[in-house]
């Protein structure tokens, strides 16, 4: 297993930004709900595809989100703590590891 550098948040989620990504992922739960759906109800392939799409940019932004907290606030902190160089080489190989 990898080692990260810190294993929570340097600066804590506030409950509105925890509250935005859950709101966000239980949409796309309910998304996915949805394809389960179309394909038990047989519906057309394509139709399927447009949402198995839409998952896939629902997720992208949320990952997005996190990348961009991640990088304003664990990095940040990491480079004032002259730690900047282990935290960037830590996102790059997540990086890499989720655009496969």
């Amino acid at each position: 297993m990898e080692k990260f550098l810190h294993e929570k948040p340097i600066v804590p989620r506030s409950d509105d930004e925890k509250q935005s990504v859950v709101n966000r992922l239980k949409r796309i739960e309910g998304q996915v709900r949805g394809i389960q759906r179309m394909v038990e109800e047989d519906r057309y392939c394509v139709d399927i595809l447009v949402q198995i799409s839409a998952i896939n940019a629902a997720l992208k932004k949320v990952g997005y989100t996190v990348t961009e907290r991640h990088m304003k606030h664990c990095i940040g902190h990491a480079i004032q703590n002259g730690e900047g160089d282990a935290a960037i080489e830590e996102l790059l190989d997540v990086l890499k590891h989720v655009s496969k």
